[in-house]
């Protein structure tokens, strides 16, 4: 047993370093949970074709459909202008000089609306560049400020996010992606004021040393950083004079305003699927074999924000009549964005369950399970966990949700729990180890801005970690001195 346990470990550390380095967790995952196989003494080749292939194919079943849509969503968003469109509204709204609470509410609002973190980066980055330097805000606050608003409250604590992260929970505890909206609702609104705050707080110290735009090391010396890939090829006056034209083109408002109409139509249809036409839908047909002996509510979660984020696509091509022949054309490349997120966390979610069949593993969840009577406790602590040693929010609440998703449920309902509580809970736990340095949205961020670990990621994991693990641990306290908070 001492063992296998060691090789779990070993698994884990090079699951952990070759993503850290680069490498492509669909080929990485499978090598790991090998090491785990051979130190335990399971057969190899039965555990890759009988465990690991159907746990991989089973996630891609389940959610391929949000990452496809999502995908081609956030690609149309970007060839329309649209996303930059509502990013230039948005920077005209709040003005210049508030230049980091623009780029969180922007980055935000594209999230909520189902555009990957991936597609949101590239979009925000050239304008939050334009707008950093006119402001004189430490372009080393860039990624902390984009990562606030894409990998924090809006992938998992507003209700009706129809990101992945958010559909998951809802197969395991029979609720919908609305789980506890005040709960959520609260907590998103602690995580944007307390990440604000810490931003304004490390601009004003950075600003006190002299650093405005580019970053400084202790002697006062400019440090030579990376070419963001998301700056574009545009001069430094050249982009100044765009953010310029931000405050007087009347027309960015206009734009800001149709770059809106496709978030609009993600949350309307998704809110009435939900809670109107889902409930006077005829789905008895769903309790036939053939269609796996289910009912709507365990669908709900993936059902509607696929159906809004489709229609959201249509609405997108008819926006723009002249290039519809184009935008059909596109549905093709945005497609193939979706692939490599999807299986990437599918390959964690195989690698999860691997390490789950293992007879060391029923050690470990014991231990999980007996780390507290409570069941929110225990499920944040164990999604976490899972999520920080993945590196991904998305796939170490897989990991945990096929692991020890029915027992949580069970523990849940023993304790007098709601499932909409656990939901909200699970899916929020999910984003905050995750941002672990080997994280691949915060690589990403990293290198669209320009900028290294050494430079920005003590912003990234205050905004990222800290901050939504203690509003977490806040609003838990909370729903125990006054239940039924959500």
């Amino acid at each position: 047993m001492f063992l296998a346990l060691i090789g779990v470990v070993i698994s884990l550390a090079f699951l952990i370093i070759f993503a850290y380095r680069g490498h492509s967790v669909v080929v990485v995952a499978p090598i790991a949970a090998l090491i785990a196989v051979v130190f335990s003494g399971q057969p190899i080749m039965g555990s890759y074709t009988q465990i690991f292939m159907p746990a991989l194919g089973g996630f891609i079943i389940s959610y391929f459909p949000l990452f496809l849509f999502g995908a081609i969503f956030g690609y149309l968003m970007t060839s329309t202008g649209l996303a930059r469109y509502l990013a230039k509204g948005i920077t005209t709204l709040f003005g210049p000089k508030r230049a980091m609470l623009s780029t969180v509410i922007a980055t935000a609002l594209l999230t909520y609306g189902g555009v990957s973190a991936w597609v949101v980066a590239f979009t925000i980055v050239p304008i939050a560049t334009a707008l950093f330097k006119e402001a004189g805000i430490p372009k080393r606050l860039m990624p902390a400020a984009i990562a606030l608003g894409t990998i924090t409250f809006a992938l998992a604590a507003l209700p009706g996010s129809p990101q992945v992260h958010n559909a998951i929970p809802t197969s395991y505890f029979g609720t919908n992606v609305y789980a506890a909206p005040y709960f959520g609702l609260g907590a998103a609104a602690v995580m944007l004021i307390a990440g604000i705050a810490w931003l304004e707080y490390r601009m004003k110290q950075m600003k006190k040393t002299g650093e405005e735009f580019m970053p400084m090391d202790s002697d006062g010396n400019f440090i030579e950083t990376p070419a963001g890939l998301g700056e574009g090829t545009d001069s430094g006056d050249e982009r100044l004079k765009a953010s310029t034209a931000l405050k007087t083109d009347p027309s960015v408002m206009t734009q800001g305003l149709l770059g809106m109409i496709p978030i609009l139509v993600v949350i309307v249809v998704n809110f009435s699927f939900v809670f109107y036409f889902a409930e006077r839908m005829d789905t008895a047909y769903l309790a036939e074999e053939k269609f796996g002996l289910t009912d709507i509510q365990a669908l709900t979660g993936v059902w509607g924000p696929t159906i809004s984020l489709a229609l959201a696509i249509v609405v997108m091509v008819l926006m723009f009549p002249s290039r519809v022949k184009q935008s059909i054309g596109e549905f093709s490349d945005g497609a193939k964005n979706a692939i490599l997120p999807c299986f990437t966390t599918a390959s964690e979610v195989g690698f999860g369950a691997v390490i789950a069949s293992l007879a060391v593993f029923a050690v470990v969840q014991d231990n999980m399970l007996g780390f507290s009577e409570n069941a929110l406790v225990v499920s944040t602590v164990a999604t976490a966990v899972i999520s920080g040693i993945t590196g991904s929010s998305s796939g170490g609440l897989s990991i945990t949700m096929q692991t020890m998703g029915e027992q949580l449920a069970q523990l849940a309902t023993e304790q007098g729990i709601s499932m909409e509580l656990m939901h909200r809970v699970t899916a929020m736990a999910s984003v905050s180890f995750d941002s672990m340095p080997h994280n691949g949205a915060v690589l990403t961020m990293l290198i669209v801005c320009g900028m290294t670990h050494r430079l920005s990621y003590k912003d990234i994991a205050v905004v990222t970690i800290a901050i939504p693990l203690l509003t977490l641990l806040l609003f838990l306290g909370l729903n125990a001195i006054i239940p039924g908070l959500s």
